[in-house]
């Protein structure tokens, strides 16, 4: 296994388990000192989204355990999941069905393929090219056309968001790095890692300091003090883990800012769309996280920006 192997990675994984341990004593001892009120709601949401992570965090260390078999059937489903939630929201009619058919049953499993076969040729422009166009023209033969154009769009988004930007964390097991052969599941581990800590960092800045709303009509929660704060200490964070990575330290510091900025756009990017659907939450799967696609959304937009900056500057 992969991870008895890398000891870099046990390190990783320990630290990780380490943290939730310390989350889960600091709120047990909150949830015994905070009796009522607004702020015994905050400290039992906070509760929720500790439990919940446990069990998210085991997931995606036995995915990388089991090495790249492990973790593209973890993120296929992932995919699957996710595609399911966005379409939900979105208006369906009959002449849907057999487009979306083949999102679920033929493009998610093929894209997550080409990953396991290494076709990267293929694997980048399949959806955003061939898919978009036997999409449109699936939908087009079966003869409906009332709101042809905005269902066309949200199969289109929903199989770029849902399916080929999160496909885009396994595919990092494809890059070969001259010197770090065989440790593509770090990369995978620093990319998760850093985009759900600014996650749950700007949450927890914004909770204790944020008093300036970004973007009060889409998300009132998110605010310039909590951005601020938890980019700086999730890019801190990611900087701390440079020896994880191929990456020197302060290149590390660089692709812990970007990705974090993109993980913020996407977040902001679907609670528009959720905004737009008039929902608070994409699904209720995930106790304190509402469904998959709320916890990934950060990860959607981040995960192919850091894939194509880290092939761009580290294969020669």
């Amino acid at each position: 296994m992969m991870l008895l192997a890398d000891t870099a990675l046990r390190a990783l994984v320990a630290a990780v388990l380490g943290l939730l341990v310390v989350a889960s004593i600091a709120g047990w001892i909150l949830s015994r000192r905070v009796t009522g009120g607004a702020a015994r709601a905050t400290v039992d949401n906070i509760n929720a989204r500790i439990r919940a992570w446990w069990i998210m965090a085991l997931l995606f260390v036995v995915g990388v355990a089991t090495g790249s078999i492990g973790s593209i059937l973890l993120f296929s489903l992932i995919s699957f999941l996710a595609l399911r939630e966005f379409v939900t929201l979105a208006p369906t009619r009959p002449g849907d069905h057999r487009a979306r058919f083949w999102c679920f049953f033929v493009v998610t499993p093929l894209q997550y393929y080409l990953i396991w076969i290494e076709w990267y040729g293929l694997f980048s422009i399949l959806i955003p090219v061939y898919v978009s166009i036997f999409l449109a023209i699936r939908t087009a033969l079966a003869g409906d056309t009332e709101r042809f154009l905005e269902r066309t769009a949200i199969n289109q988004w929903g199989i770029m968001i849902c399916v080929y930007f999160v496909s885009y964390v396994p595919a990092l097991l494809m890059i070969r790095i001259p010197g770090y052969e065989h440790q593509n599941a770090k990369l995978m581990f620093f990319l998760v890692l850093v985009v759900q800590l600014s996650d749950v960092l700007q949450y927890v800045w914004g909770k204790s300091i944020g008093r300036r709303p970004i973007a009060p009509s889409i998300s009132p929660n998110k605010t310039w003090e909590g951005l601020v704060g938890g980019i700086v200490c999730a890019t801190a964070i990611g900087t701390a883990i440079w020896w994880a990575t191929p990456f020197a330290p302060g290149a590390a510091a660089v692709m812990a800012l970007v990705i974090t900025i993109m993980g913020f756009a996407g977040g902001l990017i679907m609670s528009a769309i959720k905004r737009d659907r008039g929902v608070k939450d994409y699904g209720a799967m995930i106790e304190g996280h509402g469904g998959v696609l709320d916890r990934i959304d950060s990860l959607c937009f981040a995960a192919p920006v850091f894939f194509h900056l880290t092939r761009f500057f580290y294969i020669p």
